[in-house]
């Protein structure tokens, strides 16, 4: 499925900020650590579910947006980091199979957190919740919370001191 090769970085990247978050944590760490950095888009052709499917029309058609969606992300990632080697990678399949594929023969996991769902949904997301149970590799959850909201980007707040964040609950 994944051509990630041993020592790897990868990094599920989806349409979220927090994704191009976690994105830039793994480079930010491979530049550290001289590794690879795979960013790895699953999608699925599914009209029932998906508006964006129905509208394209055809299988092809979206995969063709999902990569160059894709391209563009890691294409800026690039930039900013031109001594780390990025590998764009989009994968037919659901994202949890095809994260948990890529473990098997990743150094490490990094994926953004959404917060839906029951309890561990609700603070990591299902498709990370999946992750950390069942990937064969160190899984690193990226938090919606350290993502600045564009409004919030002009005028940073002081955080109080005694502000308190609950850890995963594993």
């Amino acid at each position: 499925m994944t051509t990630a090769n041993q020592g790897d970085i990868v990094v599920g990247v989806d349409h979220s900020a927090v994704s191009v978050a976690a994105l830039r944590w793994a480079v930010s760490e491979a530049a550290v650590s001289g590794r690879q950095v795979v960013a790895l888009r699953a999608w699925t052709f599914e009209p029932v579910y998906d508006l964006g499917a129905a509208v394209a029309g055809t299988p092809q058609t979206v995969a063709d947006r999902e990569r160059q969606q894709l391209e563009e992300v890691v294409g800026e990632i690039r930039a900013e980091h031109p001594g780390v080697a990025v590998r764009a990678e989009l994968v037919e399949h659901s994202a949890a199979v095809a994260l948990e594929e890529a473990s098997k023969t990743a150094a490490m996991l990094v994926l953004g957190s959404h917060g839906r769902g029951r309890l561990l949904k609700l603070l990591v997301g299902s498709v990370a919740e999946h992750c950390l149970r069942e990937a064969s590799c160190p899984v690193v959850v990226i938090p919606t919370r350290t993502v600045p909201e564009p409004e919030k980007e002009a005028e940073p707040v002081a955080e109080p001191a005694a502000a308190y964040y609950p850890g995963p609950l594993l």
